[in-house]
């Protein structure tokens, strides 16, 4: 049982909970019975309330003893006895039921009009009689004070059939192409019919003469409305001599007055789907419409909600048990739904210990539910433009969110993504297809997702010694691939592997070296285990094999060296991006000193007041601080020849500073001389300017023969 609270009204939904086989024993149902909590919870009002696969309608018999429901598939009708909560009778049918009728107080008078144009017979012992009629029908109603059945359907007549007479009588002609649906009052039998035009006729059987037409096609769409179709009447239903409630295939119930054309109150479901049901509940005044999705339990003088109802399946009919709170619905599944509502009347008579139980589960705090609105997040809000809403009346703050009137929500919605049930239509199909793919031959096909990573397992696991040991050990291991906790890693982006990343290529060395020992140590368990097979079958120890240890133990410290090289790698990649870090750093600060020497040459009432006021420098975070003189001559430096560097190394002082690959200092000492050594140097000095000067050049001396003329020499010379 399951328990909702909508609007403060409690609802109890007496079919809530798991369902047992039928095909069960007696045995095996006690014992789920005392272990499954569900079960041991689980309220079976009427046993085997259900069809084999969908029920299409439901109603309850004049006397209150016997629920009539109507299924498929095989197409078949049900009885169940309220006095001995089970079922009655089971009978099956040729086609399916579109409608039938209890013609009776009890079951012993049914009718029902199938599909196929054929309307059935049924008395107490079962089928009585068939008959056929011209067109396919849709709905009909049964009048008794003259013991005829009206017949509407795809056509514009509307055909009688006398039961007294066992004939057909002439048809009623409408102005209308198709009826779908018609009633007839209970108080003075004024029968009516809803065209698929969105037009009601009414006729008085009396004399077989219209009397009234209303057209509630236009007055079912508000003002400002985009009509898409034709509205037509889905659903019809008298309450009294006077009331008549009028549901549309676009979702709204109309209720009229009689003696009036316009309606007195137009209620919209916001689903845009057909109304299928309706009901009135005389004793508090309210209208039970019901749509595949939704049932809405409203007051039908001014249309505030009472309470609303919404299965977890399609629904397909509503029936109220008389003078109860008890709801029967018939819904697109085996299970039909039973619903308790205290507020609307008390339990069934055969159903009288749901009073007690109900007042016991009173103080159980439930969910609630609001009608005609739709909770929304400030997520949501932003992507349906609505933000700038925030603090207006039309959003109503709750908790994280807000609700918005669901008008507003869909209107929005399908102007801010008009396209989104074609996107919800194609991505459904592609499920569809790609389920139908899985039963097909599977070709192995890499993910968009860690291809590497995906190769390699696929390359373990078609390994042929894994394989064969894993029989040997009696283990099927799953993989990776095929396990469904690991499928977001070769689906999601966010998880694919960054090969360059300094953890992957500390770890990969490891990792490589030991898959490469889980494939030596697996093909060697292989080996051994053929090897002790072997020796079972020829009683013979086998030799010159090397052990798991021996072989493993070459390869224990190999990718030491490696992660070590790896790590050498790291530090020098981080040292050379910390040095073109520094690099850059320097090269702006030499940019801006240049752009301020700039602007001094052409002012010279700048350079007074550069002169006169000290300088600032901002110094960024994690920078070195060097100043900016050291660097004008660490860049002449590095422009200079080899023996202009020592002559400025050597006339800069004592120390030096210079970029090395190990501590990035180093320093220079130059001994103090005594002042002895000074005079003595600059007597040297001295001394050596004196003889330059005094030096004379003997360049006139020369001859241009060269050597190797000495005799001549001295034969030109004359003495004296």
């Amino acid at each position: 049982m399951q328990i909702s609270s909508v609007n403060d009204v409690k609802i109890y939904n007496l079919s809530h909970g798991k369902s047992l086989p039928e095909w069960l024993s007696d045995r095996k149902k006690r014992q789920l019975q005392k272990k499954d909590a569900d079960i041991q919870r689980r309220i079976e009002l009427i046993q085997d309330f259900e069809m084999p696969t969908v029920c299409t309608s439901i109603k309850v018999s004049r006397d209150g003893q016997f629920i009539l429901a109507a299924g498929t598939y095989k197409p078949r009708i049900r009885c169940y006895d309220t006095y001995q909560l089970s079922l009655k009778f089971e009978r099956c049918l040729d086609s399916d039921v579109v409608a039938f009728d209890i013609l009776s107080e009890d079951y012993s008078k049914l009718v029902f009009l199938h599909c196929d144009r054929y309307v059935e017979f049924h008395s107490q012992h079962g089928h009585y009689y068939k008959t056929r009629i011209p067109k396919f029908g849709r709905d009909f109603s049964y009048h008794y004070p003259s013991c005829d059945l009206y017949f509407v359907g795809t056509s514009s007549e509307v055909f009688r059939l006398n039961l007294e007479q066992g004939r057909f009588l002439s048809s009623l002609q409408t102005d209308a192409v198709e009826n779908n649906v018609c009633d007839i009052n209970p108080v003075h039998h004024l029968f009516a019919t809803g065209t698929s035009e969105g037009r009601v006729e009414c006729w008085d059987p009396r004399v077989r003469n219209r009397v009234g037409m209303l057209d509630c096609a236009l007055s079912s769409l508000p003002e400002g409305t985009e009509v898409q179709g034709l509205p037509s009447v889905s659903a019809l239903k008298f309450n009294g001599s006077l009331t008549m409630a009028v549901g549309t295939s676009t979702g709204q119930v109309l209720l009229y007055d009689l003696r009036s054309s316009q309606p007195l109150l137009v209620k919209d479901h916001f689903y845009n789907l057909p109304i299928k049901s309706l009901n009135f509940h005389d004793q508090l005044d309210l209208v039970v419409s019901a749509d595949s999705k939704i049932i809405k339990i409203w007051n039908k003088d001014s249309g505030k909600v009472f309470s609303s109802i919404q299965p977890q399946t399609n629904i397909n009919d509503v029936c109220i048990y008389p003078h109860s709170g008890m709801l029967f619905t018939a819904n697109e599944d085996p299970k039909m739904n039973t619903f308790y509502i205290p507020a609307l009347g008390p339990a069934p008579r055969w159903c009288s210990f749901l009073d007690n139980l109900t007042e016991e589960l009173e103080e159980s705090p439930e969910s609630t539910v609001y009608d005609d609105y739709k909770f929304v997040t400030r997520k949501d809000l932003e992507n349906l433009g609505l933000s700038h809403l925030v603090g207006s009346s039309l959003l109503k703050a709750y908790m994280h969110g807000y609700f918005m009137d669901i008008r507003l929500y869909h209107k929005v919605k399908s102007m801010a993504n008009p396209f989104a049930y074609e996107e919800y239509r194609k991505d459904k199909i592609r499920q569809k297809i790609e389920e139908s793919r899985t039963q097909r031959v599977q070709v192995k096909k890499l993910p968009k997702v860690n291809k590497d990573l995906a190769l390699k397992l696929m390359e373990e696991g078609d390994d042929e010694a894994e394989l064969a040991s894993r029989k040997k050990r009696g283990k099927a291991l799953p993989t990776i691939l095929g396990d469904d906790r690991f499928k977001m890693m070769f689906e999601n982006p966010d998880y694919q592997v960054d090969e360059q990343s300094e953890e992957f290529r500390l770890l990969n060395p490891i990792v490589s070296k030991v898959g490469q020992k889980r494939k030596k140590k697996l093909r060697l368990l292989a080996q051994q285990a053929a090897a002790a097979q072997q020796a079972a079958e020829d009683e013979e120890e086998p030799e010159g094999r090397a052990s798991s240890e021996e072989e493993s133990s070459d390869d224990d410290k190999s990718w030491v060296e490696e992660v070590r090289e790896q790590r050498r790698l790291l530090r020098q990649e981080d040292r050379d991006r910390r040095r073109q870090k520094r690099k850059d750093a320097d090269r702006n600060t030499v940019l801006l000193e240049k752009e301020r020497n700039g602007g001094e040459k052409t002012s010279n009432m700048a350079e007074s007041k550069k002169t006169s006021q000290p300088h600032f420098y901002q110094i960024k975070a994690g920078e070195e601080f060097r100043s900016f003189n050291d660097m004008a001559r660490k860049q002449k430096l590095q422009k200079a020849s080899l023996e202009d560097r020592l002559k400025l190394e050597e006339h800069s002082g004592t120390s030096n500073m210079a970029d090395t690959a190990v501590g990035s200092k180093q320093l220079t000492f130059t001994l103090k001389k005594s002042e002895q050594q000074r005079k003595q140097q600059q007597a040297e000095r001295e001394h050596h300017e004196e003889r330059k000067k005094l030096r004379r050049s003997a360049g006139h001396l020369s001859s241009g023969r060269g050597r190797g003329w000495g005799r001549g020499r001295g034969r030109g010379r004359s003495l004296h």
